[in-house]
C-alpha cells in the first residue's frame, strides 16, 4: 500500500494549477466556507429524510421529504468539489491521514447505502402518506444513513488533528503511517 499511496501523493501533486489558487490567501477559507455550507445542506437534508425513515415526525409525507434530497446531493456536490480541492493541494496531508481513510470508508459505504435503498426500497414507501409506518429496510436504510454521514464528519474533524509523517510501507493497511511521537 506504502508504493501506491506514494504514487498517487506525486500524481495528485501535479495539480499545480489548483495548487496555485488554493494557496493564495483567501481560496483555501473560501473552500472551507463552501465546504461547511455543503455539509449543512447535505446532512440537513439528508438527516431529516432519515430521520423520517426511522419514524420521527410521522406526520409528514414521505414524498413531501424526499422533494428535499435534491438540495443534499447538491450539497454533496459542493462537497466533493471543495474536498478534491483540498486533496488535490496538499495530498500529502489526506493519502496518508488514516482519518481519511476512514472518511473514503464511510463515504463510500453510505453510497452503497443509499443505491441499496433506491433500488430496492424507495418504489414501496414513496406512496406511503402522513401517518404511514414503513418498513424495517427503510428504517435500517434510515439508521445506517444516519451513522455512516456522522462517521464522515467525525473522521473530517479529526483530518485536522491527525497529521501523519512516518510512514513504513511494511505496516498493514490504515496503520503505516503514525504521527510523530
Amino acid at each position: 500500500m506504502g508504493e501506491f499511496q506514494l504514487w498517487l501523493v506525486r500524481t495528485l501533486s501535479s495539480a499545480d494549477a489548483v495548487s496555485a489558487l488554493m494557496r493564495t490567501s483567501w481560496a483555501w477559507p473560501v473552500c472551507e466556507t463552501l465546504h461547511f455550507t455543503g455539509l449543512c445542506f447535505l446532512f440537513g437534508t439528508i438527516g431529516i429524510f432519515d430521520l423520517r425513515l426511522l419514524g420521527v415526525a410521522k406526520r409528514v409525507p414521505i414524498a413531501a421529504l424526499h422533494r428535499l434530497v435534491p438540495w443534499g446531493v447538491a450539497g454533496y456536490l459542493v462537497n466533493v468539489t471543495t474536498g478534491s480541492m483540498f486533496l488535490l493541494t496538499e495530498p500529502d496531508q489526506y493519502v496518508f491521514n488514516t482519518a481519511f481513510h476512514f472518511k473514503m470508508l464511510f463515504m463510500a459505504l453510505a453510497g452503497l447505502n443509499v443505491a441499496m435503498f433506491y433500488l430496492r426500497v424507495f418504489r414501496e414507501i414513496r406512496p406511503i402518506g402522513a401517518g404511514g409506518d414503513l418498513p424495517r429496510a427503510a428504517k435500517l436504510a434510515g439508521g445506517a444513513s444516519l451513522l455512516l454521514w456522522v462517521g464522515v464528519m467525525v473522521c473530517g474533524r479529526l483530518l485536522t488533528f491527525y497529521r501523519p509523517y512516518l510512514c513504513d510501507p511494511e505496516l498493514p493497511f490504515l496503520l503505516n503511517c503514525l504521527p510523530y511521537s
